[in-house]
This record gives C-alpha cells, sequence and structure tokens, in this order.
C-alpha cells in the first residue's frame, strides 16, 4: 500500500490501489499514480525507492564510511521520515486495517475510510 503523509501536519495526503505483497516498493509507486499528487514538493522516502525522484538516504560505500554532511543530512531524514511512520502506524490502530481480510477493492476503501477518519481525528 503506497500512502502520502504531510510531515507537518501528519495528515494522509493520498493513497494508491494495493499492490501484491511481492511487488518491489519502487514499482509499486511507479504504478500508483501518486507522483503526480507530489508536483513541485519534496517527498521523502527510504533506500527502496531509488530513481524515483524522491529523496532517499545516503547510502554508505563499501569500504568508506559516510561524509559528514550525508550523516547529517540522514539524521535529518530520519527525523521527518519519523513522523510520516507514526502516522502509517496510528492507522494500523483501526481494527479493520488491523484484521483486514479485504479482497478486491475493499481493501483500497478501508484505506481511504481509515485515512478519512485519521484527519478527521487530528482536525478535531
Amino acid at each position: 500500500m503506497q500512502v502520502i503523509g504531510d510531515a507537518d501536519t501528519r495528515l494522509v495526503i493520498a493513497a494508491a490501489r494495493p499492490v501484491p505483497g511481492t511487488t518491489a516498493d519502487a514499482h509499486a509507486w511507479r504504478a500508483s499514480g501518486l507522483a503526480g499528487h507530489c508536483q513541485g514538493v519534496t517527498v521523502l522516502a527510504d533506500g527502496a525507492y531509488l530513481n524515483c525522484g524522491m529523496v532517499t538516504p545516503h547510502r554508505k560505500r563499501p569500504r568508506r564510511e559516510l561524509l559528514p554532511g550525508e550523516a547529517d543530512d540522514n539524521a535529518a531524514h530520519r527525523k521527518v521520515r519519523a513522523r510520516v511512520e507514526h502516522v502509517i502506524g496510528r492507522m494500523k490502530n483501526y481494527k479493520i486495517l488491523r484484521d483486514c481480510r479485504q479482497h478486491g477493492d475493499g481493501l483500497h476503501h478501508a484505506v481511504q475510510a481509515v485515512a478519512h477518519m485519521h484527519n478527521l481525528a487530528l482536525a478535531s
């Protein structure tokens, strides 16, 4: 499941239709169509999204440490991504996603509903 969350407001911006669990993250991102929601915005992702136009952490090279600036970039990247990961974790607190056995579009509709409820809970 591909989900876009705002790190500042902690709101869920968009969620894509699910793909099979064996699909690579970068391929799922390209197929999701969510890149259109992110035009002109900096998008942070983990190391699985290389060459997708997102900001990913610097990787350690074989037998070489990260440069000092790269280590600082990774620390800032971790702090921002942690906020979005907490949003995803809070969404999983909803029983319908925790015990999800939905088929077809059922999972997509359940995630959309939970995202709306999550956003409403933050707004109130």
